[in-house]
């Protein structure tokens, strides 16, 4: 006779799980590791938060505890949690995202502040030197999930913006999140940088383009290497594609128009110097809430052209 299999264990609780997947998560996330595992627990049962508190000891049946089990041995992995709930908040929208992007990131909310900033005081000169339609055009160069774009438009209905992105996968991501977010009037353009926008200028241009370089080590590290390489490093200089769309970008900017680029922590001095030697104006780099110079920000001179 075989010995009869052992009784299954019983159900673990929602207090019980949150415990064990913060244990799980805490070589990777340190202090935050419990606020993402309770995170990670409502979003995988697909529960409301405030159960937690309500229904702690509420019990957990065996294909519960396994799909859980497998969403937190990837995120220990190093997979972001925006991949395993398919969705990234950014400027208060719900993003869809997915290995096909980069989640959006709380520093690059700096970007769209600034770029609203740069936005509404173009058409305020405009209005002022008598214009009578002073609506801003603006253009979102590597849109990825469409992110920078899109809080663009839900905060300014009326500019007429444009997203570039040479992935068509990133490119069908930004289109499903215009349509979840009803923000329809967004136009999608695949390819490289300005290819596919000719010669149309802008009031606007903004860009959080590739800028870490492809031997530096923080890309094998636990936070990056699940996300698409492509979208994170240029090549081996990681200022090439910083320095190609400050080079390329007066001949699609209106005069007076803005240039807004996210950059690294430590770049912000040499990309204020390719700016301030291709000839713009009003150069300056904006901290993000860590304190790091993350957005530089310049203008093409209303009345002469920057130096090729």
């Amino acid at each position: 006779m075989t010995d009869a299999p052992p009784p299954p264990s019983p159900a673990a609780t929602l207090a019980e799980a949150v415990v064990r997947a913060a244990r799980q998560l805490t070589p990777l996330l340190e202090g935050e590791a419990r606020r993402e595992a309770e995170t990670l627990v409502v979003t995988c049962l697909g529960l409301p938060r405030s159960v937690l508190i309500t229904e702690p000891e509420r019990p957990l049946d065996a294909a519960q505890r396994a799909r859980l089990d497998a969403w937190t041995r990837r995120r220990a992995d190093g997979e972001p949690l925006a991949y395993l709930t398919g969705e990234r908040e950014f400027w208060s929208l719900p993003f869809a995202v997915s290995p096909a992007v980069l989640v959006p990131r709380p520093e690059t909310e700096l970007l769209v502040e600034r770029a609203l900033q740069a936005g509404d005081a173009w058409c305020a000169a405009q209005r002022s030197a008598g214009a009578t339609d002073a609506t801003a055009e603006a253009l979102d160069l590597g849109t990825g999930s469409g992110a920078i774009a899109l809080a663009l438009a839900a905060g300014r209905p009326a500019w007429r913006i444009t997203a570039v992105d040479r992935s068509p996968e990133a490119l069908a991501m930004a289109r499903d999140n215009a349509a979840r977010l009803a923000l329809p009037d967004v136009s999608f353009l695949e390819g490289d940088w300005f290819g596919p926008v000719g010669d149309r200028r802008y009031a606007l241009i903004a860009s959080n383009p590739p800028y870490v370089a492809d031997d530096d080590p923080v890309l094998r590290g636990d936070s990056l290497r699940h996300e698409p390489r492509g979208a994170l490093t240029p090549g081996p200089d990681a200022l090439a594609a910083l320095n190609a769309i400050i080079d390329a970008a007066p001949a699609h900017l209106l005069p007076g128009g803005a240039l807004l680029l996210e950059h690294g922590a430590t770049q912000g001095e040499a990309v204020r110097a390719r700016l301030a030697a291709r000839g713009y104006a009003d150069i300056v780099s904006h901290r993000d809430p860590a304190g790091h110079e993350r957005v530089t920000e310049a203008h093409l001179p209303p009345d002469t052209s920057p130096k090729r």
